[in-house]
């Protein structure tokens, strides 16, 4: 069950992550860009343990 729930905030935190950057096609402030990137480095490293 927490694995589960594990991979389910995974995958909304990949989403959120490429939500932002998608908004941010032409990053303007890099530091919500930044943010973006980590967001996504997070889920993805989140998803893999």
């Amino acid at each position: 069950m927490i694995h589960l729930f594990k991979k389910t905030l995974a995958v909304c935190l990949i989403g959120l992550g490429l939500g932002i950057l998608l908004v941010l096609l032409l990053p303007i402030t890099g530091w919500l860009f930044i943010i973006g990137v980590s967001v996504v480095c997070v889920g993805f490293m989140w998803l893999a343990c």
